[in-house]
């Protein structure tokens, strides 16, 4: 391993605020090209450069390649932008992808229009050269793009003088737009927009009324157009859905399973039943074991209208009120899903199980399944409990047990974080809303899923057939950096020395006897992880400690699944022809999916992130308007994150992230630590960190934008807190470097994907 060079000898080499100000004043790309041009570096300084730069990216203060540098935690050089205000005439946008959470809001940049450019206006999208100015930031526009999203929602409001305006619904957008034309919309009902005029006289005009912003639908509703989900299938789609679901089952061509009690283990309010599980001993200390998931790739063809739209959307969307499914619901609800009873259309993964628990052989089958019986997890766990489980219930139990050994064996990744779960009554309104309670049940299923997951990834490999795996990378060392800075404000240790595993976090979380502390814990490690997503390359999944990994228990509602099936049906030769006229021959991966299985992952995997986001808005809509009603309240909350302009908190038991501005917490100035995670008092030396507990008054829940605000009971420094387990770290120095950066906080994506999700 060769030496890093000594920075310091080279007298011509840059500082690192000379690095930073040259990045930030430079007009183009700012990579090591640029910089050794600009400071006129040698051969051996240039090597130099190299290793200082490397420092400077592990230590958090620049982002990029060598290709191009920006400042941590600052805009890209050039970058996409979204108009999202025009004031007196002067067009502001925000980043259109912003990877920090919504606890650090966009920056807003002032647009510099030119003179023979046509006029921006509220919604307008455009490729911008950016720099900052000072304090803020300005853009220069370099071209216009096509817009992605159809219309503005937003709720009608009237001014005192008559005027109509359009209050946003997203709490990213801060001022309302002026309204030319209400389109028949009255004050305080929901509505779709679209820009209308030009400079000075931008508006927006209304095309379409929803109706009441704050009805029960109405919360997913605003999810869907805000995301531009498609909720709605084309006639010739639904009409295709309709022809393939009267495809009659053959026994000739399938393995005839009917005889065997399987079950589906699911949600009480499940939609759709897509998976099946039974086992039984193998009389040498082991199991055989099926899990049966529908065969969707049977009904829904490569080149079909029906794959297309199913492609569009990616995967389906589940809200506490309706679903948005991947296929119309003659299949995914009907012909497709697992009845109990009827006879259904299954592939078939047949696992072979050993004493300890590892799964040594698989083979894969369409096959002809009848459903023994449906039960819900609740019903499950309560058989098994109570000793009133029949035999194959007390089999699948049995041959977890196994599964689970191995599991612990490898050591994944264990954050059992909470789960909020929204209960409506049968109008629609919200009946509850509470922690979702974590089964045996629940486990027996995923780890079934896990092994057929894992089967499904090496039986395509042996048969030399395209993967569409999922992957999850390990921690970036960047990430590595922040999350050792932090541990040490709690008096722990992280020697980035060491490989990084995820037992090596297990263990740490196993030493932690505080639940405030391990909570706290949990949610660091949790955002130090990588985005999950779809490839065709191989890269392993780190949380579940897998070599090789991908989706195949979810066909209904995933189209990653549906991919793996077809190239299941490729290698083990399970081609089913339909009959002529009705859908395409073929049910295996069509040509040009196999050439370019890179660019459907890409898709995939972004409409994946897409319905996280529309699902977790909905959630957080669902929780302010539960909350509306107990505004005034005091509660007690958990600080889950802390910025320059405030801290956010969440009420414990609850969920629901709510700011409680700086400016509210007194006269005393309080400075920002970013690395400890804390607001600190000057004179006080009153401390808000991450962690701590405390009880704070609700002070507005907006059930339109989700958006919650605490306040302190009784003012500033009088607050009693419950600090978090551990230390809070060395006494902070009285310098004000940093107190206006910016650092990150929220979970960086599902890192779980144990093969099954919400259904």
């Amino acid at each position: 391993m060769s030496k890093r060079p000594n920075t310091r000898k080279f007298q011509g080499l840059p500082s690192k605020d000379q690095i930073l100000e040259f990045i930030k004043t430079a007009d183009g790309p700012a990579g090591k090209r640029e910089i050794s041009r600009h400071f006129r570096l040698s051969g051996q300084e240039k090597i130099a450069l190299k290793a200082l730069l490397k420092d400077m990216a592990e230590e958090g203060l620049i982002d990029g390649s060598r290709s191009a540098y920006t400042r941590m935690g600052g805009v890209p050089k050039v970058t996409v932008l979204r108009i999202v205000e025009i004031d007196e005439g002067e067009p502001y946008a925000i980043p259109e992808s912003w990877q920090p959470d919504d606890a650090t809001p966009p920056p807003r940049l002032r647009v510099i229009e030119r003179k023979k450019q046509a006029a921006l206006r509220v919604g307008d999208r455009i490729l911008a050269r950016t720099e900052e100015a000072g304090r803020g930031w300005l853009a220069h526009p370099m071209k216009k793009l096509p817009s992605q999203e159809g219309a503005m929602l937003g709720v009608i409001e009237i001014d005192g003088a008559g005027q109509a305006w359009l209050a946003p619904v997203d709490k990213k957008i801060r001022n309302s737009a002026k309204v030319s034309d209400t389109g028949g919309a009255e004050k305080g009902q929901l509505v779709l927009a679209e820009p209308a005029g030009r400079g000075r006289n931008a508006s927006v005009k209304v095309t379409e009324v929803l109706g009441d912003p704050l009805a029960p639908k109405s919360y997913s509703l605003i999810a869907i157009h805000k995301y531009g989900i498609p909720h709605t299938f084309p006639q010739e789609v639904l009409d295709e859905a309709e022809h393939a679901a009267k495809i009659p089952l053959s026994e000739d061509h399938r393995e005839d399973l009917r005889h065997l009690p399987i079950v589906a283990i699911d949600p009480a309010d499940a939609r759709d039943h897509d998976d099946a599980i039974w086992a039984e001993p193998d009389g040498k200390g082991g199991f055989r074991a099926l899990v049966a998931i529908a065969d969707v790739s049977f009904y829904v063809r490569p080149t079909s209208k029906l794959d297309r739209e199913a492609r569009r959307r990616g995967n389906s969307v589940y809200f506490p009120d309706r679903v948005v499914p991947m296929l119309p619901e003659v299949l995914s609800a009907d012909v497709c899903s697992l009845k109990e009873g009827a006879d259904r259309a299954a592939m078939a993964c047949h696992l072979t199980i050993n004493a300890k628990g590892q799964v040594t052989d698989w083979r894969f089958t369409r096959a002809l399944v009848r459903i023994h019986e449906v039960i819900a997890y609740e019903d499950a766990q309560a058989r098994i409990d109570g000793g009133e489980a029949a035999e194959n219930l007390q089999n699948l139990w049995a041959a977890w047990k196994a599964l689970a050994s191995a599991r612990n064996d490898r050591d994944p990744l264990d954050l059992d974080l909470p789960e909020r779960r929204v209960v409506l009554d049968e109008h629609g309104k919200i009946k509850e809303i509470a922690i979702r309670e974590r089964l045996d049940a629940h486990r027996v299923v995923e780890d079934f899923m896990i092994a057929a997951n894992v089967a499904a990834a090496k039986a395509l490999e042996s048969k030399v057939q395209p993967v569409v795996y999922r992957i999850h990378e390990p921690p970036t060392r960047e990430k590595l950096i922040a999350l050792r800075e932090y541990f040490e404000t709690l008096g722990k240790k992280l020697a980035l020395g060491q490989v990084i595993t995820p037992g090596l976090f297990n263990r740490m979380l196993k030493d932690i006897a505080d639940p405030a502390e391990k909570a706290l814990v949990m949610e660091a490690v949790l955002r130090s992880q990588t985005q999950a997503y779809y490839g065709p390359k191989n890269a392993g999944h780190f949380g579940l400690a897998l070599g090789s990994y991908a989706h195949f228990t979810s066909p209904i509602r995933r189209y990653s699944d549906l991919l793996v099936h077809r190239a299941l049906v490729d290698g083990y030769g399970l081609e089913q022809p339909a009959p002529k006229g009705q859908i395409p021959d073929t049910s295996g991966l069509a040509d040009h999916d196999r050439a370019d299985l890179g660019k459907i992952t890409d898709a995939i995997s972004i409409t994946e992130r897409r319905a996280m986001e529309a699902e977790r808005d909905t959630i957080d809509r669902y929780v302010a308007a539960w909350l509306s009603g107990r505004v005034g309240e005091v509660f007690k909350t958990r600080i889950t994150g802390v910025q320059s302009f405030g801290f956010f908190a969440t009420i414990v038991g609850l969920g629901g992230d709510g700011l409680v501005p700086i400016s509210t917490l007194g006269r005393e100035y309080f400075r920002h630590d970013e690395a400890a995670h804390a607001l600190i008092g000057e004179q006080s030396g009153t401390r808000y960190a991450a962690g701590d507990m405390l009880e704070l008054r609700l002070g507005e829940a907006n059930p339109l934008t989700g958006a919650l605000k605490f306040e302190l009971p009784e003012g500033g420094g009088e607050q009693r807190i419950e600090p978090r387990g551990g230390r809070h770290g060395p006494k902070p120095k009285r310098d004000r470097q940093g107190k206006h950066q910016v650092g990150k906080r929220g979970r960086p994506g599902n890192i779980r994907h144990q093969g099954r999700g919400k259904k």
